[in-house]
């Protein structure tokens, strides 16, 4: 989980940057999200944590996102507040239709990668994601080992030469 501030207003955006390691990210969807009160105030200061966060479907054809865990507003009156309840997403009805071929079909995941603050309102970014196996990321840390490679010996090519 990783928490940047934005420049303007200083709100939090939390991204989950391990999903990029386990699996093959495809087509990605900006999704509103129903939040409590409370909820939102815990987001704008950066306390919560999407990692084993995954979106399924109910019987109506509605997107849930399940595991979020968002913290208690702690200047809240104490209440039964349940962090980690299944959270409504709000999308275009083609966007539920491509979604639900994808995990009924295809048999791929649904996965959120950031939440974040658009215009005051809060959206979640999920993409359609398939699994790597273990080969896949092995493969994956080469080559990113490799580019990193070439960019030093570039880099330090053009510092010598000048």
């Amino acid at each position: 989980m990783k928490k940047s501030a934005n420049q303007s207003g200083g709100t939090c955006e939390i991204r989950n940057k391990k999903i990029f390691h386990d699996y093959f990210v495809g087509e990605t969807f900006e999704a509103g999200i129903v939040l409590l009160g409370p909820e939102v105030k815990s987001l704008r200061m950066g306390r919560a944590q999407i990692s084993d966060s995954f979106v399924r479907a109910n019987r109506n054809g509605e997107l849930f996102l399940y595991n979020t865990n968002i913290a208690e507003y702690k200047f809240c009156e104490p209440n039964e507040y349940n962090c980690t309840r299944p959270r409504k997403l709000l999308l275009h009805f083609s966007e539920i239709k491509k979604i639900l071929f994808a995990m009924e079909r295809e048999k791929m995941s649904i996965l959120p990668l950031k939440i974040f603050f658009k215009h005051g309102l809060a959206k979640v970014n999920i993409a359609i994601c398939k699994g790597k196996k273990l080969f896949d990321k092995r493969e994956a840390l080469k080559k990113k080992e490799a580019s990193r490679e070439a960019e030093r010996a570039i880099a330090s090519r053009v510092r010598n030469s000048s």
